[in-house]
């Protein structure tokens, strides 16, 4: 059988590297990585990172959703290569505001969320704020966290001095052990040594201050959900049910926030599933987002 011109394009665009670049939003100059065929379209697919990682843990399902429309991920503030000041306001609504003006200087009003671990509370404040220009949500091992309380290494953060050891305390070694501790199915070196590498002096500072500046997430949930629930938004929530950090009750839970939302559950996966199971994540969200870009092609 000949090979489908189209099929050829989308495997190219596949197979191309990430576009990197860099844009200041709110005071802070950062990275971002953007994928696909037309890096100027108004509708993209926007990738949220959490803690402490940044735009590159995406880059596996960037490229596999790439042959679909504009994908895109910047490092938020305190993270990856993004600058880290001391006097940054590092919250829930600092996180929401920089993502915002970032969006706006990429040109991008339709945004599909793609969102982890704290790239949720940021990315479904900004949604709250921004209704209209949010297409979809994905909701990777994060959502509104209704019933959650703090766990342990967040009650840690939260304490002063004791926050400020942990963090002096924890080297390369230590860091790739207690990761793994949240993924049976292992994360591989390569992740987590680049996750460790942009894990400086300035990212520490930012955690600590993120976590001191957030209060107990069950009460904001309540208040979040009254934000979202008004909105239909279709909704995919994937979720390794091996999370040490947010339980697989979480899961389910979404659904009380959000009318149209699918779960899928990761049996083998922890807390970053999109590295320790890329291959089951691709298979949940590519077809989600390629039907929902394919939705703002054909109304």
């Amino acid at each position: 059988a000949r090979d489908h011109p189209r099929r050829r394009l989308r495997r190219r665009v596949m197979d191309a590297p990430l576009h990197e670049s860099q844009l200041t939003a709110c005071g802070i100059r950062t990275r971002v990585l953007q994928g696909g065929v037309n890096l100027r379209a108004t509708e993209a697919v926007v990738f949220v990172h959490g803690n402490p990682g940044s735009g590159a843990d995406w880059g596996d399902l960037m490229r596999r959703l790439a042959p679909h429309g504009r994908v895109v991920a910047v490092d938020m503030p305190g993270f990856g290569k993004a600058d880290k000041p001391a006097d940054y306001p590092y919250s829930v609504e600092g996180g929401a505001t920089f993502l915002g003006e970032a969006l706006k200087q990429l040109g991008i009003s339709r945004a599909h969320l793609v969102l982890h671990d704290f790239g949720g509370p940021w990315g479904l404040m900004w949604a709250a704020m921004s209704p209209l220009s949010v297409g979809s949500l994905t909701l990777i091992n994060t959502g509104v966290l209704l019933g959650f309380r703090w766990h342990t290494m967040a009650r840690i953060w939260r304490t002063p001095i004791l926050g400020e050891l942990q963090q002096w305390l924890t080297h390369r070694a230590g860091f790739k052990w207690a990761l793994r501790q949240g993924s049976p199915r292992g994360l591989p070196d390569a992740f987590l040594d680049r996750m460790y590498d942009d894990f400086d002096a300035g990212t520490r500072r930012a955690v600590l201050k993120l976590y001191r500046a957030t209060s107990e997430p069950g009460p904001r949930a309540e208040m979040l959900a009254k934000l979202l629930r008004p909105h239909p938004w279709p909704t995919l929530v994937v979720w390794g049910a091996a999370d040490p950090y947010l339980p697989v009750t979480l899961a389910e839970r979404q659904k009380e926030v959000f009318a149209k939302a699918e779960v899928v559950l990761l049996p083998s996966s922890g807390h970053f599933p999109f590295a320790d199971d890329p291959q089951g994540v691709a298979q949940a969200v590519v077809p989600f987002l390629a039907q929902q870009l394919s939705h703002a092609h054909h109304p």
